[in-house]
């Protein structure tokens, strides 16, 4: 497993006595061969995580994701349980959904998005409005394969006392909470790069909700790519 750290320090805010501190995303890349029904050959998922600095750091909600410098919102993936896909790994039908993920064995092999935790049917993450407006809108909402191109794609945890979107709880590790997988074929070299906004809190009652801008990807980044992530880190603080 190989892992990238693409984007540097974040803004920090205080709330309170704690301060809850984004650090970085952080992908995680593993070579797959996939010989089963549907697509065969080599694969690679890319594991997104964000990097906090706190003990108790909380992402709410991730918004805002669109690519940067042209990079393809298309040629993802999919394993899961939605009746569209039936375990089939493809990548004309699918879901983002981690809920629909469906057998241990098909999780490596499949695209989804979470605020945190496992790709599993307990996990509350949820698609915002989002995915039905804008660029290529329409009613499936994240039950696509591919990624709306509106700049705006956001999902969050529908049930945030459960924390499963805390550094430390299953799923994650003690610094990064999970945020969603990509799979691609392992003969797609092209150069991505995404940005995305992170709303967090430092896992304190009543703490106030931050908010933290920054890119991720993998490849080789374009040059556009190179000159958004120089600036990666200057996070914006926005309210949703």
């Amino acid at each position: 497993m190989k892992t990238g750290m693409i984007a540097t320090l974040a803004g920090l805010a205080v709330a309170g006595s704690a301060s809850a501190g984004f650090v970085s995303f952080v992908v995680t890349s593993t070579a797959l061969t996939h010989t089963g029904a549907g697509a065969q050959g080599s694969f690679i998922a890319y594991t997104l995580f964000a990097r906090f600095d706190g003990a108790t750091d909380t992402v709410l909600n991730a918004f805002n994701l669109g690519g940067v410098g042209g990079s393809s919102m298309t040629g993802f993936y999919h394993k899961d349980n939605a009746s569209y896909n039936t375990s089939t790994l493809q990548s004309e039908f699918g879901t983002w959904n981690p809920s629909q993920t469906g057998a241990i064995a098909n999780r490596a092999y499949d695209s989804y998005l979470v605020i945190g935790g496992l790709p599993t049917g307990t996990n509350t993450t949820n698609a915002d409005p989002s995915w039905t407006s804008g660029g290529n809108a329409d009613g499936r909402s994240w039950n696509r394969a591919d990624l709306p191109n509106n700049g705006t794609l956001g999902w969050f945890n529908s049930n945030p006392p459960n924390i499963q979107g805390r550094v430390g709880q299953a799923g994650n590790t003690a610094t990064d909470v999970r945020l969603g997988q990509f799979v691609v074929a392992g003969s797609d070299t092209a150069a991505r790069s995404y940005t995305l906004t992170l709303g967090f809190n430092n896992g304190v009652a009543g703490s106030a909700v931050q908010f933290a801008t920054s890119t991720f990807g993998w490849g080789v980044p374009t040059p556009g790519a190179v000159a958004l992530l120089g600036l990666a880190g200057l996070a914006g603080r926005r309210r949703r």
